[in-house]
């Protein structure tokens, strides 16, 4: 019976130990992946002379958040409901923001506008008139040429897409996409 026993807790202390040691590892990651200090970063070394690298600018997920919660904010102040997506130069979403009583189809609307604001460098109601001449921009996968998206520059060049959607009409929609870019120059 003592061997049962004994055998028994070393297998509940090991099971513990494993238990804790994970824990010790995934609070540790966590921590890393969200510490917003540059100084605690790993610098990535690049010889600046070397014709085959590129730099580029991109915009802070707490920019990207502050143009968000601006933008939803304005629309609120209007009695709008509607959700918000800032994409970075590369269409990638850096957040989201769905607001209350935002409709279900406003969270795709959103990141839509936003990429294809960035991609062409241009707000989506201007965009929509280029599809008079050329109605096939339409068909490119992830666009929509709806009013509601506004690029964010940098030097005169894209870094950022704020989209909004959700609103009775795309001029208001860019309104408040507009209202983001602006909160960034602040």
């Amino acid at each position: 019976m003592t061997t049962k026993s004994s055998t028994r807790n070393r297998l509940i202390v090991a099971g513990a130990t494993a238990g804790v040691i994970a824990a010790g590892v995934v609070g540790v990651v966590t921590v890393q992946a969200q510490n917003p200090d540059p100084a605690t970063r790993t610098p990535i070394v690049a010889d600046a002379a070397d014709a085959n690298l590129t730099q580029s600018t991109h915009l802070s997920i707490a920019a990207a958040t502050k143009a968000a919660q601006t933008a939803l904010d304005a629309a609120a102040k209007e009695n709008q409901r509607v959700s918000v997506a800032v994409v970075d130069r590369n269409g990638n979403v850096i957040v989201t923001l769905r607001g209350d009583g935002a409709g279900p189809q406003s969270y795709d609307a959103a990141q839509q506008k936003a990429f294809t604001a960035v991609s062409w460098n241009a707000p989506t109601t201007e965009l929509t008139k280029r599809l008079e001449s050329a109605p096939h921009l339409a068909d490119i996968d992830g666009t929509l040429f709806l009013g509601g998206g506004a690029p964010v520059k940098a030097n005169g060049a894209p870094i950022a897409g704020i989209g909004v959607a959700g609103a009775p009409s795309g001029d208001l929609d860019e309104k408040f996409a507009q209202a983001g870019v602006a909160s960034l120059a602040k």
